[in-house]
């Protein structure tokens, strides 16, 4: 088998897993009935966290943002960012809000996933393929958690690798 074959049906077998991955069952709570799929990307980043006092005046550390590189067939295709944003890189950006979270993830009871998502977009920027996403669903998430481990000093930061899955679905 040469190699440009080789290499074809590698790339024809991930785009297959990719759409299969997308169209699992999941759990209800991040469910979005009457959608359909628009788009299924894997990122690959950090979430940003920041040591901040709480209520009672102890330092903890609080979710800050995410970093990520949004990738299709392993090339970059846009950026996910604080807001949450997410932008394509045809110019197209929506930010959302969260409506369902399902935290899993969890090994000798200490959670180590940051938790599957299903966000409602609440804005869109730009004309392309995230024009008419009305949901985002974050998924299959590794790493990205950080524990209660105590910081100092305040305002000092921690980044914690992660990647997830998100798919843009839109309505009907």
């Amino acid at each position: 088998m040469s190699i440009k074959l080789a290499v074809s049906c590698l790339l024809l077998l991930s785009a297959i897993a990719g759409q299969a991955r997308a169209a699992d069952p999941l759990p209800e709570a991040i469910t979005a009935p009457g959608e359909t799929v628009v788009l299924s990307v894997h990122a690959e980043g950090a979430q940003v966290y920041e040591c901040k006092a709480g209520k009672e005046g102890k330092l903890a550390w609080t979710f800050r943002e995410p970093i990520a590189t949004l990738l299709a067939d392993g090339k970059t295709i846009g950026r996910h960012y604080a807001g949450p944003n997410w932008e394509h890189i045809d110019g197209s950006a929506v930010a959302g809000k969260i409506t369902g979270r399902l935290a899993i993830g969890e090994t000798s009871g200490q959670t180590v996933d940051i938790p599957w998502l299903r966000l409602e977009v609440i804005s869109r920027r730009g004309t392309g393929v995230l024009s008419d996403i009305t949901t985002v669903q974050r998924i299959h998430t590794h790493g990205g958690w950080l524990d209660d481990t105590p910081c100092d000093p305040a305002g000092s930061f921690r980044s914690v690798p992660y990647s997830a899955d998100y798919v843009f679905l839109k309505k009907g």
